[in-house]
């Protein structure tokens, strides 16, 4: 564990590579939005912790809705544009690494969206969240991109990847480690003692996130369309962009 500790670079993950951004609109403008529709029904009062800043973009969209919240993140180059946010400059960010991260304080939110992927020990990780900083009657929202996702499903057909929960060379060189799907999450998530209380999908997506950066951008889809998309994906969860389980001690 040391040593992968050392070879990572977290700054470098960040960065975008020929054919792969590390963040698309689509995420932001998109994802963003109907992530914090899928969590507000079960969003608790209290103090919160959200695992993986990156700049703040999500972190703005969250305090909105909470009491208060900390966040952790690896990456310095991150850290400096999170400062930089007159927005955020209330929020207490921790430079760390998650397995360096200590505290006495117990979260009654606890957000993990689009990390475990990068994670070298979910399992690790995830039995820390349950053990030391959730409360008693906390909740983690743990949310990671879908395996089955029928845009990963298309491009497996179109002999882009090998398979649904193949990891691509781009996205290992963002720090992706796995692709899950519902029963390989919820496996780690049952094997580092958590219990599950929520299943959802968020949006139902058939094209990439490039795609859908130029069908919005061409006005091709409106927000009808977008929201048609989301609820969709409440009826079939497993054919979602992202999946996400509410998790508690």
């Amino acid at each position: 564990m040391e040593d992968e500790k050392k070879m990572r670079n977290y700054d470098q993950e960040l960065a975008d590579t020929s054919d792969h951004e590390y963040a698309y609109d689509f995420d932001f403008d998109v994802m963003h939005h109907f992530m914090l529709r899928a969590f507000r029904p079960f969003l608790q009062k209290g103090r919160s912790l959200e695992l993986g800043s990156f700049k703040g973009d999500f972190t703005k969209k969250l305090i909105k809705e909470l009491d208060s919240i900390e966040c952790v993140e690896a990456s310095g180059k991150a850290i400096q544009e999170f400062k930089k946010d007159s927005f955020l400059s209330n929020v207490v960010c921790h430079h760390s690494l998650f397995e360096d991260f200590k505290t006495d304080t117990k979260y009654d939110n606890i957000f993990l969206t689009h990390v475990l992927e990068h994670i070298d020990d979910p399992r690790h990780l995830l039995a820390r969240i349950r053990n030391e900083w959730l409360s008693d009657n906390g909740r983690l929202f743990l949310v990671c991109p879908n395996a089955n996702a029928p845009s990963r499903q298309i491009a497996v057909r179109m002999g882009l990847i090998s398979h649904n929960s193949a990891v691509t060379d781009s996205e290992k060189a963002h720090g992706h480690n796995a692709t899950y799907s519902f029963d390989t999450l919820e496996r780690i998530a049952k094997d580092a003692g958590l219990s599950i209380t929520q299943r959802k999908g968020i949006f139902f997506k058939c094209l990439a996130n490039f795609q859908w950066d130029q069908v919005i951008a061409q006005d091709i889809v409106r927000k009808d369309y977008l929201n048609a998309c989301y609820e969709l994906g409440e009826i079939y969860p497993d054919l979602c962009g992202s999946i996400l389980i509410v998790c508690e001690r």
